[in-house]
């Protein structure tokens, strides 16, 4: 697991820097309005599942539910236990593993925390636990890239200077996987990362769900629940339901 790329990387601060700009604020808008839509039930209990340092898992938890965040990464985890009470917690975990079987009223995957590994085989078993750990009837929403149009508006170079580190990253698409390598020095030392998300299309996310027993019934296209355009959305969500055994 420490080969593989995304255990190097999110665990690194560095990674947190990058990407500080998703801030709280940003989180909580899609959570209200996924809420306005969900209509949860008091007391549901929820998953974050690949919750990082547990921004979203929190805020859900706050609006009075049952939240488990998970993670693969040690520090974003021992970040997430700071802030444990009775509705919340965190755990260490693979989402290539399954975790409590028919628990969850809803299961969370935010901020393209999907289509990381290697192999299908690899997406398809996270899929089902996802349905294992769904109570019946339970929905899984999946916030995902759009893939088109990452790929069309790519930039290809770019240069983020922030706290004085100055990173570098060239990013590309090669067989159906979003590349972006990230180059930078810090305290004298260089340090080399990397990211690959495979460029799941609508249509090959609703046959993976479809083939672990989740049924896609709504898309939507970004954080305010517009409809979901294949060349113009900023992001595809997916809602799905657990399939009737």
């Amino acid at each position: 697991m420490q080969d593989e790329w995304f255990s190097r990387w999110f665990d690194s601060p560095y990674y947190h820097l990058l990407y500080q700009h998703h801030n709280d604020d940003e989180a909580r808008v899609f959570i209200d309005n996924l809420f306005q839509f969900l209509q949860p039930p008091p007391g549901a209990r929820m998953l974050d599942l690949a919750c990082g340092k547990g921004r979203h898992a929190l805020y859900m938890s706050e609006k009075g539910y049952d939240v488990t965040g998970l993670d693969i990464s040690p520090s974003s985890i021992s970040f997430a236990r700071e802030f444990e009470h009775e509705g919340l917690s965190f755990f260490q975990h693979d989402m290539r593993k399954p975790f409590r079987m028919n628990y969850f009223d809803f299961i969370f995957n935010f901020f393209t925390s999907f289509g990381y590994f290697e192999t299908e085989a690899e997406h398809a078993q996270t899929l089902k636990n996802v349905r294992l750990g769904l109570r019946p009837d339970g929905i899984f929403v999946l916030d995902f890239l759009n893939a088109r149009k990452v790929a069309r508006e790519l930039i290809r170079e770019e240069v983020k200077i922030l706290n004085g580190i100055t990173f570098s990253i060239n990013r590309s698409v090669r067989d159906n996987v979003i590349l972006k390598q990230i180059n930078l020095s810090d305290s004298g030392q260089d340090y080399n990362f990397e990211e690959k998300v495979k460029a799941f299309d609508l249509q090959t996310l609703t046959r993976l769900c479809a083939s672990a027993g989740l049924e896609i019934y709504q898309t939507f296209g970004n954080y305010q629940l517009d409809q979901f355009h294949e060349d113009q959305s900023d992001r595809l969500i997916l809602l799905g339901r657990k399939m009737k055994a």
